[in-house]
């Protein structure tokens, strides 16, 4: 039984700021470990709150004024319901915060350079639509199943392309707005329950450090497989016929189609590897996280900047059913 797992994070010896992560994978009862830079910049690993208001209460007394701007962002802060627990000490990304701290529990964060990371990845999400236009056995299926598992497959054949590509990219935190700045500018005080609710959702789907890191932690797992693009192509094909999405009419036969792409990629792996007899599972192992990313994380990281408020779906729908000239 094959297994990934990490050992720890280190300094990066060139002093530049990354940090590295040492990874390790047990094969037949033996760790064969290897580093690899996680491109982690070391203000993205800090998980100490620096907003303004965690420093106005470690240097001085709160004030009248203080108090009444917080007290909104207090009432949030008690709320632990609305903290998803798992996640955060999964990852350890975000740890809990001061009692009145002005910042979320998860940093709301966007790309450092756009324009470069927006054309790599735009160009990743063409090639995997590409792929799936290629597989005659994908094209031959209902519109209605092909549209089902674009819309549920698309994020992990995208991150798998992110990796085939060796994408890196680096991301900055989004200043948040405080109450003080909603009152003086907008002339008002704290917001209603609804329209509280309305902003928390779309807080929800805005990409966060945490999220970054989980997509990262994904890339970097596939990175030190170090697949060959056969062993790329096959994988792809498992996961895209995935025969747990709802709502398909032809679940028997892409169930088959799994099988046989599963089966293929085994055959290469062991004429590739023939004594890495674990390679197999820790690829599957590796592959299973990526279906655990989040639609928002990519939409919102890599595309909202080029697409706006356009539908992304609706653009996919539209480049997978185009007809070539």
């Amino acid at each position: 039984m094959a297994c990934s797992s990490f050992d720890g994070v280190k300094p990066s010896a060139a002093g530049n700021g990354i940090f590295v992560m040492r990874n390790y994978c047990l094969i037949d009862g033996k760790k064969r470990a290897g580093e690899f830079s996680m491109m982690f910049p070391l203000e993205e690993m800090k998980s100490t709150c620096h907003c303004s208001g965690y420093r106005e209460q470690q240097h001085q007394p709160h004030t009248i004024l203080y108090n009444i701007l917080s007290r909104a962002d207090s009432n949030y802060s008690n709320n632990d319901s609305l903290i998803n627990n798992n996640q955060v000490n999964q990852y350890n990304y975000n740890k809990m915060m001061p009692h009145n701290c002005h910042c979320k529990r998860q940093r709301v964060v966007c790309l450092k350079n756009p324009e470069g990371t927006c054309q790599m990845t735009s160009d990743v999400l063409v090639k995997t639509i590409c792929f799936m236009k290629s597989l005659p056995s994908f094209s031959q299926l209902p519109v209605e199943d092909q549209l089902s598992l674009l819309r549920y497959c698309w994020v992990p054949l995208f991150s798998l392309g992110l990796a085939q590509e060796r994408t890196v990219f680096e991301v900055k935190d989004v200043p948040q707005a405080s109450i003080l700045r909603r009152i003086l500018l907008n002339g008002q005080g704290p917001q209603s329950e609804e329209e509280q609710e309305v902003e928390d959702e779309g807080k929800r789907l805005l990409p966060t450090l945490a999220g970054v890191h989980k997509l990262r932690s994904c890339l970097n797992r596939l990175w030190t497989l170090d697949l060959s693009p056969k062993e790329y192509a096959y994988l792809k094909g498992a996961m895209l016929f995935n025969p747990d999405v709802p709502g398909l009419s032809t679940t028997v036969f892409i169930n088959s189609l799994q099988q046989q792409a599963q089966r293929a990629l085994q055959e290469v792996v062991l004429t590739l590897h023939p004594g890495d007899l674990g390679r197999f599972s820790c690829i599957l192992l590796s592959t299973s996280d990526l279906q655990t990313v989040s639609q928002s994380l990519i939409t919102e990281l890599f595309f909202r900047p080029v697409i706006g408020q356009a539908d992304l779906f609706d653009l996919l729908r539209k480049m997978l059913f185009i007809r070539q000239e």
